[in-house]
């Protein structure tokens, strides 16, 4: 069972600490013949807590670094946009280049049909990814402001050693004061490559791991980032069938049994237009599957998992039962993809209507 502390007792119902990068749409047309770009904030960590707020109407703060310069400040206009309170951004001086400190960007462009969606990240010295142990005041944080929910993620505990280092030190702080904490595997490969591959995720995210209440990650993240193996695992079955997701937590909890639930979301990617999507979580021993959605039209699968996460979120900080949480995260990671950008458009109302099975018909 998660001991969620009362609203009352707390500044925020959730934080989230990561790297918050512009993201370069080039809409209809590839990266490679883009001739001009929309511009999107967005981050793994970043787009959780931005869901609970603009879905979800919960006060939340994110903590992160950006430089102090016209980019820096349109990438604040975005985030003032989301609704996210800024108090615990770190403002970092400009040194005229960028050598220094600079904001991430990150190239995405959608798929469609055969087409699978691609995304080119350009983020190296960026502000957030110098971010180290020492740098942020988590007893203010956590134990004078107050919080029910921390949420972090593989992809900023990629970012460089010092990030990782800082995970576990929010993470350490967060359990010491009491918040529950989330963190999502969210595995990529390219992050890890200049920082020892695969052996070094692992050894990683395990640290990270045993400071955890709730995991979220898919059948890759548990094998490529914990370093699972799970003997009798088909690898034939498809990603979406729940069995492989069972096996693995049935073998994950063993190791971790600080873990008080883990999720994941369930694709089948028929194309890049085209999923098959649901959802599982594992809580008290048992588990619980949202409604599957069958031929599921994408138009932005970016933020899908993201806006899974703070479905989940809001559930159990509402105090959903465990279906009713991982309906909400499914729902709301559904809505997130027929729209643009990182982030999630949705309205708590249109999660709910999708989770009652309401249909398309026009609202008027």
């Amino acid at each position: 069972m998660l001991n969620i502390k009362p609203k009352e007792q707390c500044m925020w119902d959730a934080a989230s600490l990561g790297e918050i990068m512009l993201r370069l749409d080039p809409g209809d047309v590839r990266i490679r013949t883009a001739r001009s770009f929309r511009v999107w904030e967005g981050g793994g960590e970043y787009n959780v807590t931005r869901g609970l707020r603009r879905c979800f109407g919960l006060r939340t703060t994110v903590v992160t670094a950006i430089v102090d310069n016209e980019i820096g400040r349109l990438l604040e206009d975005l985030m003032l946009q989301g609704g996210v309170d800024l108090s615990h951004v770190k403002w970092v001086p400009f040194d005229g280049i960028g050598r220094a400190a600079r904001v991430g960007l990150n190239f995405t462009e959608r798929g469609f049909g055969v087409r699978a969606a691609v995304g080119c990240s350009d983020r190296a010295y960026s502000a957030a990814s110098q971010l180290k142990p020492g740098d942020i005041d988590w007893k203010q944080l956590f134990e004078v402001e107050g919080v029910r929910w921390f949420h972090c993620g593989g992809i900023f505990a990629a970012l460089s050693a010092t990030t990782a280092d800082l995970v576990i030190e929010a993470m350490e702080a967060a359990k010491k004061a009491g918040t529950v904490t989330s963190y999502d595997l969210n595995f990529r490969p390219s992050l890890w490559k200049s920082q020892g591959g695969t052996a070094r995720a692992v050894e990683v995210n395990r640290k990270i791991a045993s400071l955890v209440d709730v995991m979220i990650g898919n059948e890759e993240d548990f094998t490529a980032a914990l370093g699972f193996e799970v003997p009798g695992l088909d690898e034939h079955i498809s990603e979406l069938d729940p069995a492989n997701f069972k096996k693995m937590i049935n073998e994950v909890v063993k190791t971790y049994p600080n873990f008080k639930a883990v999720a994941t979301t369930l694709r089948n990617a028929k194309t890049a237009s085209i999923n098959d999507w649901g959802a599982i979580l594992w809580t008290d021993g048992q588990f619980y599957e949202a409604r599957l959605r069958e031929n599921l039209e994408i138009y932005d699968r970016v933020g899908g998992g993201d806006s899974f996460a703070s479905g989940l979120i809001y559930g159990f900080l509402a105090g959903k039962s465990p279906q009713e949480c991982v309906e909400y995260g499914a729902a709301h990671g559904a809505l997130a993809m027929t729209t643009p950008g990182d982030t999630s458009m949705a309205s708590l109302k249109e999660v709910e209507a999708i989770i009652k099975g309401k249909g398309a018909r026009v609202v008027r």
